[in-house]
């Protein structure tokens, strides 16, 4: 079972603020295992990137910042803070090598396309009437 209190965060503060193609690159990443989602550091070498940081690369006010897109979006964006986060903590552990970890992270993701698939269905639904 993945830990609770990193996907919890995950659902709860930092899904809610990430772009639809944020939320795209995320789940593309955890799919595949990319070693371009790297853990330990927010960013190596453009376009390695923890998952606040190519989740900011994907958001239009913090997609100008290199290395630091990922602490300023955690921040500024998340409102949260990188030190105290259940997810950064659990993810530099092992990152796509934690297993329950990564499909847990995938599992929110994929809930959250549905959701706002479902969403936009209903808005769409709403202005042709």
């Amino acid at each position: 079972m993945p830990p609770t209190d990193a996907v919890a965060e995950f659902r709860r503060g930092w899904l809610p603020h990430a772009t639809d193609a944020g939320l795209d690159r995320i789940t593309d990443l955890l799919e595949k295992a990319s070693p371009l989602l790297i853990h330990g550091a927010f960013t190596r070498a453009v376009p390695m990137g923890c998952l606040a940081t190519h989740i900011a690369w994907n958001h239009p006010e913090t997609a100008g910042y290199e290395h630091e897109a990922g602490v300023m979006w955690l921040c500024r964006v998340a409102g949260l803070n990188p030190a105290t986060s259940a997810l950064i903590l659990a993810w530099d552990r092992a990152g796509v090598g934690d297993f329950e970890l990564r499909q847990g992270l995938l599992a929110a993701c994929c809930e959250e396309q549905e959701r706002r698939a479902g969403v936009e269905a209903a808005e769409a639904e709403l202005a042709f009437c």
